[in-house]
């Protein structure tokens, strides 16, 4: 767990360190690095989607994930999430939800979010973890110059979500083969590439919805065991 509280705190403090050079950054260099972002996260969605080993199960992961999402409206319920946390400070902090569920859906979902913490889990080893504390928390650092202090409290639920993975990593071992975690990876990729088309304001997926389709390569997985 070390590592996963070494990641969850590099991101809030790159978040403050963003909120609090923010200020003195001129508003068109900081609109210009934050597109210089938004392409680096799509090439981190391109990178990994083309690494996807079935197609036909990403595909229905992503439909099957979409009707889910859907259903329960995952991204609504980020979104008052953010909102109620906002309601707790006085005053304005930015574009708080926008920013928690932005940086919340880039830094938990990818390899590295899952190799990490179950490697973590598994041998104590946290090498992976680390390397995504630096890469996470200087994203943090510009996310929050443009989005303020939702970016923050994208430590909580990073800390939540990789936390639970490390801790179940000894009983969700023998599931996640190799193959499974590219698959997983491969889906969990094309939700970062519709970020990175969200950030640059081209589309307005609703990225947040299509979150259960990261699971179904898992749940197909299981199913295969069984019989």
């Amino acid at each position: 767990m070390f590592g996963v509280i070494v990641n969850s705190l590099a991101v809030a403090a790159g978040g403050l360190v963003g909120m609090l050079i923010g200020k003195g950054i001129p508003e068109k260099i900081k609109e210009t690095v934050f597109t210089g972002l938004a392409l680096c996260v799509m090439l981190i969605g391109i990178s990994g989607a083309i690494k996807g080993q079935d197609t036909i199960l990403i595909i229905m992961s992503i439909v099957i994930g979409a009707i889910i999402g859907e259903i329960i409206d995952i991204d609504l319920r980020l979104r008052k999430l953010g909102d109620s946390i906002q309601s707790k400070f006085q005053g304005k902090h930015g574009k708080f939800s926008e920013g928690f569920v932005v940086s919340t859906l880039l830094m938990c979902i990818g390899a590295m979010a899952i190799v990490g913490p179950l490697e973590s889990g598994l041998t104590g080893n946290n090498s992976t973890l680390f390397a995504k504390s630096v890469i996470d928390g200087c994203s943090a650092i510009i996310l929050s110059s443009t989005y303020g202090i939702g970016v923050v409290f994208t430590g909580v639920s990073l800390f939540i979500y990789q936390g639970l993975i490390a801790l179940s990593a000894a009983f969700i071992k023998g599931i996640l083969v190799q193959s499974v975690i590219t698959n997983i990876t491969a889906v969990g990729s094309l939700l970062i590439l519709g970020l990175g088309f969200n950030m640059l304001n081209l589309t307005k997926i609703k990225v947040a919805n299509l979150l259960p389709a990261v699971l179904v390569p898992f749940v197909y997985q299981l199913i295969l065991g069984w019989f």
